[in-house]
């Protein structure tokens, strides 16, 4: 008799299919929370125990896996601007989303890369985003009531300051785990009112959203590579 790739078997019955999923979702948490998402697919496969096959025939793509690992938190995410604009002070507010924002970042680096990406094609994901936007737009106007916060931030700052972050998280990793939290208190200090200078003109929409495409796409165009 020859031996049977697991892969090429019978499709499995439903209870197996669903513990499979459930491995490989268990799993990328944990290859994307410690790698980013510029881990492989084969990585996932290796630490769910199952074959890549059986990976791709649940998620076809990675686009597809990330959205099952992270629609979770970018929940959590969008209700942060909800619970910040709870708060009395304006200030208080906006600072303390900033922070538990970066503090997300800090403690799962999938979801630092996953902030400062754009998945056109995961609707969920990118409507979660807008909702977390809206809000922050909101946290802006009331800190730039209240006198606190200088009038030409802008929203595309906080994706630098993500960006930002998450490229400290990634050249810092476990030699120097709280330095983000220096680069953040730095960049919150600048924040406030009143302004010690001007700055330059903040990147556009457009050009922010295309660097975040960007970002998503070689991710997702690298674990192509790998397929074929």
């Amino acid at each position: 008799m020859t031996s049977r790739d697991p892969d090429s078997a019978a499709p499995p019955k439903r209870s197996d299919a669903e513990r499979n999923r459930g491995r490989i979702i268990a799993a990328a948490r944990t290859v994307f929370g410690c790698h980013g998402l510029n881990a492989s697919m084969a990585s996932v496969a290796r630490q769910a125990g199952v074959g890549i096959a059986t990976l791709f025939r649940h998620f076809p793509g990675k686009e597809e896996l990330v959205v099952a690992v992270f629609a979770d938190r970018m929940e959590v995410y969008a209700r942060a601007t909800a619970d910040a604009l709870a708060a009395p002070d304006p200030w208080d507010g906006f600072t303390g989303y900033i922070q538990e924002v970066c503090a997300m970042q800090a403690a799962d680096r999938g979801f630092a890369d996953i902030l400062t990406m754009s998945f056109s094609d995961a609707q969920e994901l990118e409507a979660l985003r807008a909702q977390a936007y809206q809000g922050f737009l909101e946290l802006i106007g009331r800190a730039k009531d209240s006198g606190q916060l200088r009038e030409d931030f802008t929203s595309r700052d906080l994706v630098l300051l993500l960006m930002a972050n998450a490229g400290v998280l990634s050249a810092t990793g476990d030699a120097a785990p709280d330095a983000w939290r220096r680069v953040v208190a730095w960049m919150i200090q600048s924040f406030q009112a009143p302004s010690r200078g001007p700055l330059p003109d903040p990147p556009q929409d457009a050009a922010l959203y295309e660097a975040m495409r960007r970002a998503s796409h070689g991710v997702s165009s690298r674990e192509t590579g790998k397929r074929h």
